[in-house]
């Protein structure tokens, strides 16, 4: 960790990206993501379950469909209204609270299950943000994560986002959650086991110019990153977004469809 970094001032940076635009539109095609999270760690009913950078609430309404007692949080609370109209939508009982995943209110061992879907790894403070998933989950529980790869499509989206703006100095990319090594070295020392699956989310969208209409409208970092671009820079950036969504593209001409790699993780806790 790069002590120098102003992770106070890159998380204020980070939470009026993730404010823009509106996450929900992209995030409720992800949910097959937090009901598969919810299997791999073999929820309970009545268990305390936390969800952490919740979003709009993907592990939050698995968790809660499976009769468990859950906390959703975000440091975004736009997005935790978004999460809770889902909730009331459905009658399920979810405690919303805004919290920052850095620093989590919550006493030490307060969860039987504590999950993250795409949204712990965007943390500037990764070592940090581990850690508060690790103390905030009982002995035997689980954590549970949904991470996206390097390799994969979302996490060359995000490299093709940094050569046209990059990113902070000093700061870890969200990508090295969605890899072993590094997850070993964040929960190595609170870790009875750590068990990763690979896994992959089909984007299914009408063509590459259709997806990148979506997120440059609607999904924060790809928002921010066109509106701070000058005009020349965007197109730029446009076309290399087209190129790749359309090398990775398996339904053919007349549609869109994209494998984007993930690692479905579970923690059990030491």
């Amino acid at each position: 960790m790069n002590t120098a970094v102003d992770f106070n001032a890159l998380k204020s940076r980070q939470m009026a990206a993730w404010a823009s635009g509106d996450y929900a539109v992209i995030g409720t095609t992800l949910q097959l993501v937090g009901e598969l999270l919810a299997e791999a760690c073999d929820l309970r009913c009545d268990e305390r379950v936390l969800d952490v950078a919740a979003g709009n609430g993907n592990a939050t309404l698995a968790a809660a469909r499976r009769g468990c007692r859950v906390t959703s949080t975000d440091y975004v609370a736009a997005l935790l209204e978004r999460a809770e109209e889902r909730t009331r939508a459905e009658h399920l009982p979810v405690i919303f609270q805004v919290a920052d995943a850095e620093e989590l209110p919550f006493a030490d061992e307060s969860f039987d299950a504590v999950l993250s879907t795409f949204g712990v790894m965007f943390a500037p403070d990764q070592a940090q943000a581990a850690a508060e998933l690790a103390r905030v989950c009982r002995p035997g529980g689980r954590i549970g994560l949904a991470n996206w790869t390097p390799e994969g499509f979302i996490g060359q989206m995000f490299k093709t986002l940094g050569r046209h703006l990059p990113p902070p100095a000093g700061v870890q990319p969200p990508s090295l959650w969605g890899t072993e090594a590094h997850l070993q070295s964040l929960f190595g020392e609170h870790a009875a086991d750590i068990a990763i699956t690979r896994r992959l989310f089909n984007f299914r969208y009408r063509s590459a110019a259709h997806f990148i209409e979506v997120f440059r409208t609607w999904y924060g970092p790809v928002h921010k990153a066109f509106a701070a671009l000058p005009s020349e820079s965007a197109v730029a950036l446009e076309h290399d977004l087209v190129d790749l969504t359309n090398s990775l593209n398996r339904a053919g001409p007349e549609s869109l469809v994209v494998p984007s790699e993930y690692l479905e993780v579970v923690v059990t806790r030491r």
